[in-house]
C-alpha cells in the first residue's frame, strides 16, 4: 500500500485547506509520528491541484512543526522531539558531569541584603525598569559598548528570554540565522522552536572564525548570535585581533541584528571583545545574572541600539511587560554589595583553577584537554563520544555527548563536554584514568570495530 492509499482522506483545493486536512488527521490520530505522506506530484495528481500548491501545503506544515522534510525520505509526520537542556540529569544515580550548573556553594545568599529591598508598590505605566538598578546597569553596559553612541537598557527572564524575544521581533520563520557550531542548547532550542533556519559558523579557540561568518553572511542571514566569552561547549573567548576581523567582516552588513550574549561576564577572567562597530545599526548585547547570582533570579540586562530596544519592549509588553521590580533591587543590592562582588571574582577564580587542574590530570593520563573559559571543559576524545559515554557510564559517570551540540560540524561528535569544577582531587583523579580507558575501549579497531 503506498502514502497515497493510506491516507486518501487528505482533502482541499488550496495550500490551507490541505495542511488544515493533514493537521486534523493527526489531531484525530489517524496519523501518527513517522507516517509518509504523499509524494508531492502524487497528491497533487489525486486533489486535481497545482503540484507548487502541495507544495506549499507542506511548507506550511513543516513551519508549523507538524512535518520533518527527509528529501529522499519523504515528508514525515512529526514526533515531540527530544531538546536537550541545560541542568542536572532527573533519576540518575550516576556522578553527574554534564550538568552546566555553576557551584552552589559560590552563589551569594540573597537572603541576607533582603532588607535592603524596599520601596513602594510598583503599579501599572510606571517605568519599567528600577531607577537604583537602571543606573548602575546602564555603567555596567557602556563600559563594554564604549563605541555605541546610544545605548538603551531592557530587562527581561533571562538571556534565553532575551534572545527568543530579539529574534521574534526581528524575523520571520525560516529566516536564517548565525550561530556558532557548537551551539549552546538553548540557543539551538530557541532556533528550533521559532522556525528559524540556523546557519552554523565555526568555533576555533578565538571564537567565531572570520571565514565561517563570511560565508553566514553570503548566505543571506539576517541574525547573528554570538558569545564573546566563555562560549558554551567550547569555553572560546574572542581574542581582539579576530573579533576586529568579525568587526570588519559585518561593516558591509550593518542591518544584521547581531546578539551578543556574554552569559559569563563578572566570573570571565577574559577581556570582554564586541564584535559590534561602533556604525552597526541593529545590536543587543545580553548579561544574565544566572552564573553568578544563581539561575532562580532570572534576570537579564539587554543593551541595545535604539530601535531594537523599542522592538523588544513591544515583545514584552503582551506578556511580562516588565521583570519584577523586588527583583531588579534585588539584585541591584547584591551586586552594588563588596563582599559579594568579592564573592563572585573568588567564584571566577575558582571555576578557572579547577578547570586547569582537572584538564591538567587528563592530560597526564593521555587525554588532550586544555581550560579555556567558562563552567566547563570541552574535551576532544579521537573517538565517537556516544560509545565514550557508555564506557563511561559502566564506571559511574554521566557525561554530556558532544553530538548535543552539534549543527554541522562533525568534529564536535567526537567531544564531551564536562562539568568539573565541583570534583574532589580524588573524584578528579578517578575520572582522569576512567575517561583514558574508556577512550581505549571507544576506539575502532583495525577492523573497524570499536575494541
Amino acid at each position: 500500500m503506498t502514502a497515497l492509499d493510506a491516507h486518501p482522506a487528505i482533502a482541499g483545493s488550496t495550500a490551507t485547506d490541505i495542511a488544515e486536512s493533514v493537521r486534523g488527521l493527526v489531531e484525530r490520530g489517524v496519523l501518527a509520528p513517522g507516517d509518509a505522506l504523499p509524494p508531492v506530484r502524487a497528491l497533487a495528481e489525486r486533489l486535481g491541484v497545482n503540484r507548487n500548491t502541495v507544495v506549499a501545503a507542506y511548507r506550511h506544515l513543516a513551519q508549523a512543526g507538524t512535518v520533518v522534510t527527509r528529501g529522499r525520505g519523504g515528508t514525515l509526520i512529526a514526533g515531540s522531539p527530544r531538546m536537550p537542556q541545560e541542568g542536572f540529569a532527573s533519576g540518575t544515580v550516576l556522578r553527574d558531569l554534564g550538568t552546566g550548573n555553576p557551584d552552589a556553594a559560590l552563589i551569594p545568599d540573597p537572603t541576607r541584603l533582603l532588607s535592603r529591598v524596599t520601596g513602594r508598590p510598583v503599579l501599572y505605566g510606571e517605568p519599567v525598569i528600577d531607577r537604583d538598578f537602571e543606573a548602575w546597569a546602564n555603567a555596567w553596559m557602556r563600559e563594554a559598548m564604549v563605541d555605541q553612541p546610544e545605548l538603551r537598557l531592557t530587562i527581561t527572564g533571562g538571556a534565553s528570554d532575551a534572545i527568543e524575544r530579539l529574534l521574534g521581533q526581528s524575523l520571520a520563520r525560516e529566516d536564517a540565522v548565525a550561530v556558532e557550531d557548537p551551539c549552546f542548547l538553548s540557543t539551538m532550542n530557541i532556533l528550533r522552536l521559532g522556525g528559524y533556519r540556523a546557519v552554523p559558523v565555526p568555533v576555533d579557540d578565538e571564537g567565531m572564525t572570520v571565514a565561517g561568518l563570511r560565508a553566514a553572511l553570503d548566505a543571506g542571514v539576517r541574525a547573528i548570535v554570538s558569545t564573546p566569552r566563555a562560549q558554551n561547549p567550547t569555553g572560546a573567548s574572542l581574542s581582539a585581533a579576530r573579533a576586529a576581523a568579525l568587526r570588519a567582516e559585518l561593516a558591509a552588513h550593518p542591518y544584521v541584528l547581531v546578539v551578543e550574549d556574554d552569559h559569563f561576564s563578572l566570573l570571565s577572567e577574559r577581556p570582554f571583545h564586541t564584535i559590534v562597530g561602533p556604525d552597526h545599526e541593529r545590536w543587543a548585547l545580553i548579561r544574565s545574572v544566572s552564573k553568578f547570582l544563581g539561575p532562580d533570579m532570572c534576570l537579564a540586562v539587554t543593551a541595545s541600539d535604539p530601535e531594537t530596544a523599542a522592538r523588544l519592549a513591544l515583545r514584552l509588553s503582551p506578556g511580562t511587560t516588565w521583570v519584577s521590580h523586588l527583583l531588579q533591587r534585588l539584585a541591584h543590592a547584591l551586586l552594588t554589595d563588596d563582599a559579594v562582588r568579592d564573592d563572585i571574582r573568588r567564584a571566577g577564580a575558582h571555576y578557572a583553577e579547577r578547570n586547569a587542574a582537572v584538564a591538567q590530570l587528563l592530560q597526564n593520563a593521555g587525554v588532550p584537554a586544555h581550560a579555556a573559559d567558562g563552567l566547563n571543559l570541552w574535551v576532544p576524545l579521537g573517538a565517537p563520544a556516544r560509545a565514550v559515554g557508555e564506557h563511561l557510564m559502566r564506571r559511574g559517570w554521566l557525561a554530556r555527548s558532544g553530538e548535543e551540540f552539534v549543527l554541522a560540524g562533525e568534529d564536535a561528535a567526537q567531544h564531551l563536554r564536562l562539568t568539573v569544577h565541583d570534583l574532589t582531587d580524588a573524584e578528579a583523579t578517578r575520572l582522569a584514568s576512567d575517561l583514558s580507558a574508556a577512550i581505549d575501549a571507544a576506539r575502532p579497531t583495525k577492523a573497524g570495530q570499536p575494541s
